[in-house]
Formats: C-alpha cells, sequence, structure tokens
C-alpha cells in the first residue's frame, strides 16, 4: 500500500509520459514531456479510492538523466486510464500521439512566449522589426507560442501524502531555433497536483544578452461529462477585448468595452452557456480576498463546480467551436498574462519586457468541487 502520491513514467505512442496518482486512486493526472502538456486530470466524485502499489519511490528531488521508466507502458488512448465507477475526467485533452503532434485545438498547451495571435506575424521590439513567418504570403496566422511543441524534461518531484509536485524544464528557445525570436529563455513548469486541486506555475528565465519580449498563459478544455450548452459560466470580469475579424484587438482603448454595454457576454452574474459561440477575451477581472481571481464552470443538475484560477492577467474564452473533434463537448478557459497581440501593443511594453537575468512567473490553476 503507497502512503505517498506515486509518479510512472510511460508512452503515448512514442512520446514520454509522467502519470501521477493519489495513494488512494483517488487523482490521477497524465502529463506529455512535449510541451509539459497536460492530457489528463481525473478526480473521485466519492469519498473513497482505490489504493495501489507503489512503482516509484515516494520522494524524488532529481531523477536519473535521462529518467529510467519501468517497464514502458503504451498508452495510446487515455480513456483507458479511466475507471468508470471511481474517475471522472475534468479535462479534454489530446487522446493519442497524433492530436499531441498535431495540436489541432492546443489542448491544455502552455502558452509562451507568447498567447495567442501576434499580428501578421511581425512585431517591433527594441528597435528592430521582427518576422516569425519569414517568407510567409497568405494566411500568416501564428498564435500560442513555442513552449507548447517544446522538448521539456522531468528534473525534479517530490510526493507526499498530501500533494505531488513535479518540475520540468525546457531550454529549447534560442537564437536561430525559432524565426523571428532571437531570444534565449529557460522555462521551468512546476505542476502541483492534489485532492481535487491542479496549480501550475510556468516561470522564464532570460538567459540571453539583450531583453526579451515576453508572455504566457495556458489553454485547457474543461469538461463536467455533459455539452457545454448545459453549463453554468461566470467570469467575473467588467471589460471585453473588442477585436476585428482576424480577431486582433482594437487600438489603444478602443479594445476596451464595458460589459455594461455587452450583456450577450457578461458573465459577472452566473447563467447557462446554451448556444453562445465566444472565441474573447475578458479584462478587469476581479481578484478574490486572497488576490486570485475565480471563474467558475458549473453543472446545474449536479453541482459540480471547476474554479478556474490565476494570479492578475486576463482570460480568455473559447467555446470550441472549430475543433477537429467533439466541438462544443468542452470549453477552453485560458488564464493568459497579456491580450492578443501583445507584441505590438504599446501597453503592454513593461508587462512583455524581460530583461537579461530576470525571471518572471504567472500561477493559474483549477479546483473541483462536486
Amino acid at each position: 500500500m503507497a502512503d505517498t502520491y506515486e509518479i510512472a513514467e510511460g508512452l503515448l505512442g512514442e512520446e514520454p509520459t509522467v502519470t501521477v496518482s493519489a495513494p488512494d486512486g483517488r487523482t490521477r493526472a497524465v502529463l506529455a514531456l512535449h510541451g509539459a502538456t497536460l492530457l489528463s486530470w481525473q478526480v473521485t466524485r466519492g469519498t473513497t479510492g482505490q489504493r495501489r502499489e507503489r512503482t516509484e519511490p515516494a520522494e524524488r528531488t532529481e531523477p536519473p538523466e535521462p529518467p529510467e521508466p519501468p517497464e514502458p507502458t503504451e498508452a495510446p488512448e487515455l480513456a483507458e486510464l479511466a475507471e468508470p465507477t471511481e474517475l471522472t475526467e475534468l479535462t479534454d485533452g489530446y487522446r493519442d500521439e497524433t492530436e499531441l503532434l498535431s495540436q489541432d485545438g492546443v489542448r491544455a498547451g502552455l502558452l509562451a512566449p507568447f498567447p495567442n495571435r501576434v499580428a501578421d506575424g511581425r512585431y517591433h521590439h527594441d528597435g528592430r522589426d521582427h518576422d516569425l513567418l519569414p517568407g510567409g504570403v497568405g494566411d500568416r496566422t501564428i498564435y500560442h507560442g513555442f513552449a507548447r511543441e517544446a522538448p521539456f524534461r522531468l528534473v525534479g518531484a517530490t510526493m507526499t501524502a498530501d500533494s505531488a509536485r513535479l518540475r520540468l524544464r525546457s531550454t529549447s528557445i534560442r537564437p536561430g531555433r525559432y524565426p523571428g525570436y532571437p531570444f534565449a529563455l529557460d522555462l521551468d513548469v512546476e505542476y502541483t497536483i492534489g485532492h481535487r486541486e491542479l496549480a501550475i506555475e510556468i516561470r522564464a528565465t532570460n538567459v540571453g544578452e539583450t531583453t526579451a519580449p515576453y508572455a504566457a498563459g495556458w489553454h485547457p478544455y474543461f469538461t463536467l461529462s455533459r455539452p457545454i450548452d448545459d453549463l453554468v459560466l461566470q467570469i467575473p470580469a467588467h471589460t471585453l477585448i473588442r477585436t476585428d475579424a482576424s480577431l486582433i484587438p482594437l487600438p489603444g482603448k478602443e479594445a476596451l468595452l464595458p460589459l455594461d454595454r455587452c450583456p450577450d457576454l457578461d458573465f459577472r452574474t452566473p447563467r447557462k452557456l446554451g448556444d453562445a459561440v465566444i472565441d474573447a477575451c475578458f479584462a478587469d477581472l476581479a481578484p478574490g480576498p486572497d488576490g486570485r481571481t475565480e471563474t467558475v464552470l458549473s453543472d446545474p443538475a449536479t453541482g459540480d463546480e471547476l474554479r478556474i484560477w490565476q494570479h492578475g492577467g486576463y482570460l480568455h474564452v473559447f467555446t470550441g467551436d472549430t475543433l477537429a473533434r467533439d466541438r462544443r463537448a468542452s470549453i477552453a478557459l485560458e488564464p493568459v498574462e497579456t491580450t492578443t497581440d501583445a507584441f505590438n501593443r504599446p501597453e503592454h511594453a513593461t508587462a512583455r519586457s524581460l530583461e537579461p537575468g530576470r525571471q518572471r512567473e504567472f500561477r493559474f490553476g483549477v479546483t473541483y468541487r462536486p
């Protein structure tokens, strides 16, 4: 019988994964090292769970380099991880290697060094013009940065009776690696998985010699086992970011629309999503007494709630109407540090600038309340 959280290494197709399980089997999370991507987060609604034999040491501060998995387990179908009578899936992540590598929908992607879009794939920084799509013509859409496809490695893990903490690192963002981004960043991602809560901190360190433009975010899709039309949403935001047809915010203060003037997208009072089609950013989030903002997704039929929390920033909402599979089966509730096209917006100049040798963290997560 294990008395602490467990960690096991495996495979999704040929992609390395890490599975974290609670000692009583009541919580399970699966991460891919590709992009440090959350693939699955499952919890139990009940008060009991199955205890499982321990497959890894209870505490570990620095795993072997590279990690030595136990006999790798093929896990192309994440649905097989679920125990229908015990565990409930709360995220709608990539189900197999093909989905993970295609990045359709950017399911649970970590967004860095920029969230959402950069207009025309171009920006001006520190006296120079940069092109993220050199030679590109026609559709020059680029979004959600490079971290979601970057290789990460597990550099530390600590398990206790109450939680597991995993630390993953990528050093892939370097000059010459990504067109139009000649900057050097180390990315560290810390996942803390506890009973009915998952917390993430993404930290960037500028290891280069020039100031880098940088912002982060997360692109998770959440589900409460019902079509999203039946769910209730509450967003403590006072302002909507207005955009053009390409989803690029309008210039300056034109982008700021008080939600009092946009009742169709005002979710300050909880209300059912219905057939609302949303791909929008919400600003002026009102924090609670603990300093963090909570967006609440709930199922009125069961009373179950997901509370998506963040420290600062904005919230982007996408109802999944254009996904390749299972449209509107889940909803993306995305904590982001900045609005779309922050690299081109003067009001984000300070927030996006990361000086040499400096670090910046962005913290967010989700709590399940059955």
